[in-house]
């Protein structure tokens, strides 16, 4: 039997992406792409291919971290019930 003061069981679970440099890296690309308005084709050329590389990577990586999270969650706390909020009754002016 578990102690009065014991914290309950977890039942509801918060999933958290994992870190990635894949955001940084489609930053990187498109920057270059920028840059290379003014400094040539290579820049746009090596900033394209960062910046597809890292798109492709981060939305597969997002797509696998969303495929392991569980179908259905069961709440075990109540819900509130949503109900209008009462006026008050106004005095009349004196």
């Amino acid at each position: 039997m578990a102690a009065p003061d014991a914290p309950s069981e977890v039942t509801e679970l918060i999933y958290v992406p994992e870190p990635s440099w894949r955001p940084a890296l489609v930053a990187v690309g498109l920057a270059a792409m920028i840059a290379a308005i003014f400094m040539g084709w290579f820049y746009a050329l090596a900033g394209g291919i960062i910046f597809i590389a890292g798109l492709w990577g981060w939305i597969r990586q997002a797509s696998d971290q969303t495929q392991r999270l569980p179908r259905r969650q069961e709440l075990t706390s109540a819900v509130i019930p949503a109900a209008p909020m009462r006026r008050s009754a106004r005095q009349p002016d004196a």
